[in-house]
């Protein structure tokens, strides 16, 4: 039996930030990246395809940018290496900050909305803009909105989302077993549940003229897509 797609609010994104159960629950999700290895995974598909001086680099939904620095110490250095960190919330740390400065990284957390932020004229244009269990947020219509203007701003676009199926269906039921709280164990299922298959987002990428495509499972729990400027 297939699973169809279904987009449920999470839990996380009602609560106030400084709230000791969305503490706890962004801990959880630090956790589950690990777990399911999405940093190697966003890395390895940036790795080659961006080079030089000046690179920059943006992070859409970058929440606490934990993820972006795990990617950055994957990568080679740059010299002159820029990084937007974007997220409708402001919730990274000053000291983070310094670690991307010793990798050789400019950081600039810019906290908006994602649709303004990447329709407004100021916004410059990136070698690459990757998303991390971010896309799953949004219903088709909208989804397709926002690949549009992601295709606009960038040449390389990489996304790592959760994969909707069975088995993570049933790993997301578990995560009670690995200590995770409630508002974690909940979103996860939603997560899944509004997760991708096959060529979901390929699917929605605005024009595939002029473009290559990649999306694909990665391990048990992930769905990656990649879109490459020919």
């Amino acid at each position: 039996m297939e699973m169809s797609r279904r987009v449920d609010p999470e839990w996380l994104d009602e609560l106030p930030a400084e709230d000791p159960r969305a503490l706890r629950s962004r801990r959880d999700i630090a956790r589950i990246n690990l777990i399911m290895a999405n940093a190697g995974v966003v890395a390895g598909e940036l790795r080659g395809r961006i080079s030089g001086a000046g690179v920059r680099l943006a992070e859409i939904g970058a929440g606490d940018g934990v993820f972006a620095l795990r990617v950055a110490r994957s990568l080679p250095r740059f010299e002159k290496a820029q990084l937007t960190l974007l997220d409708r919330q402001q919730g990274i740390a000053p000291d983070l900050l310094g670690e991307f400065a010793r990798l050789g990284w400019q950081a600039s957390p810019v906290q908006a909305d994602v649709f303004q932020w990447l329709r407004a004229a100021g916004t410059p244009r990136f070698d690459a803009i990757v998303a991390n269990l971010f896309l799953h947020h949004f219903e088709r219509e909208k989804l397709r909105e926002l690949l549009a203007l992601v295709a606009a701003r960038a040449s390389l676009f990489v996304a790592c989302e959760p994969r909707r199926s069975r088995v993570a269906m049933l790993g997301s039921r578990l995560l009670g077993l690995a200590g995770c709280n409630d508002v974690t164990r909940h979103d996860a299922v939603v997560s899944v549940r509004a997760g991708f298959d096959g060529r979901e987002l390929g699917d929605l990428w605005p024009d595939a003229r002029g473009w290559r495509l990649e999306e694909r499972a990665r391990g048990l729990f992930s769905h990656s897509f990649v879109a490459v400027r020919c």
